[in-house]
């Protein structure tokens, strides 16, 4: 038995720069960090006295033959990936809800190739579990998704990330601890009440981009911009932030909501400084910015307008196996 934890991540600039679409020609970069929430995978053999040869559970519980049968598009295609023969149980659980914008599709195929690896005997460099994540979901399942949170999930912690033509580019950021808990202390999580489809989002954006030149252009320049105010003004962070999410809903209509956009400008007359929508867009996460002294006016707030708020710390760990064990493997 295997299990694995890996991590959710927020993306804070350069989102849409990470789509294979965009970056092959022009070069993509993302400012991102993970967070102390995650998403479990449980990976066993399953036992012999089935009827079935696979179990997968997650919001459905899936009982099939053949790998070929199974409906969780991102399970079917890991057991394809890792070329699975014997029967396998897959028990999933997390933090946060699907669906939500902060990375939980890939941080569910990265767990699950993790385990993957590991039930084979294979200890995989962070490297290769990227790369493999990331054929998965564009390759194989042929998602219309960015590059950058499968390499995050992996890697973990606050990274400013690379792309081009050629793969990706880890680069962590050498800020002091209090720098990053000063940054951490301004942020505030809120999950809307909106779930959505990224792929389906993600599709308008991209159908935009040869439109949209000059506002991608911009997003990927403010990533330096940002990381030149983490160690000098961080309240100069703060307020790119509203400016990149203002760029950011140029990119697609479907981007934000009438609902979101309400929530939104509510934390602004209450003092926030900047924040911005997770992910794709369309539903999940708003991530707030404002001084500390300002948090509990706009958690209130936002609370009744249906958000709820979720605290949360950065982490630094990526992917991880958290237990292991032969003795549920052995039915010889």
């Amino acid at each position: 038995m295997i299990i694995t934890r890996t991590p959710f991540r927020i993306s804070f600039f350069g989102g849409g720069t990470d789509y294979p679409q965009w970056y092959d020609n022009h070069g993509g970069q993302v400012l991102s960090t993970t967070i102390n929430k995650y998403c479990y995978i449980l990976l066993r053999n399953l036992p012999p006295f089935f009827k079935f040869d696979h179990v997968i559970r997650y919001s459905e519980r899936e009982e099939v033959k053949w790998v070929s049968e199974i409906k969780h598009p991102s399970v079917r295609a890991c057991f394809v990936y890792a070329g699975v023969k014997g029967g396998l149980e897959v028990v999933h659980t997390g933090d946060i809800p699907a669906k939500s914008g902060i990375g939980s599709s890939s941080a569910f195929t990265v767990g699950l190739l993790h385990a993957l690896y590991g039930l084979q005997g294979n200890i995989v460099t962070k490297r290769k579990l990227a790369d493999a994540a990331l054929h998965v979901e564009q390759q194989i399942i042929e998602e219309c998704v960015g590059s950058q949170d499968q390499v995050a999930c992996v890697f973990g912690g606050f990274n400013k990330i690379e792309f081009n033509k050629q793969g990706f580019y880890v680069k962590p950021l050498t800020l002091k601890e209090q720098r990053l808990k000063l940054l951490e202390g301004h942020l505030m999580l809120f999950f809307t009440g909106f779930s959505r489809q990224a792929s389906e989002i993600a599709k308008s954006q991209v159908q935009n981009f040869k439109v949209k030149n000059a506002t991608l252009k911009s997003i990927h320049d403010m990533v330096d911009e940002a990381i030149g105010y983490l160690n000098t003004d961080i309240i100069s962070f703060g307020k790119l932030l509203h400016e990149s999410w203002e760029l950011k809903k140029n990119l697609s209509s479907k981007i934000s909501t009438d609902e979101i956009d309400h929530m939104y400008n509510m934390a602004l007359r209450k003092g926030a400084i900047g924040g911005k929508l997770l992910g794709a867009g369309g539903g999940g996460f708003l991530l707030v910015f404002a001084e500390p002294k300002k948090h509990k006016i706009i958690e209130k707030a936002l609370v009744k307008q249906g958000a709820v708020y979720v605290p949360f710390n950065f982490e630094s760990l990526g992917s991880q196996i958290i237990h292991y064990s032969t003795i549920d493997n052995n039915y010889d």
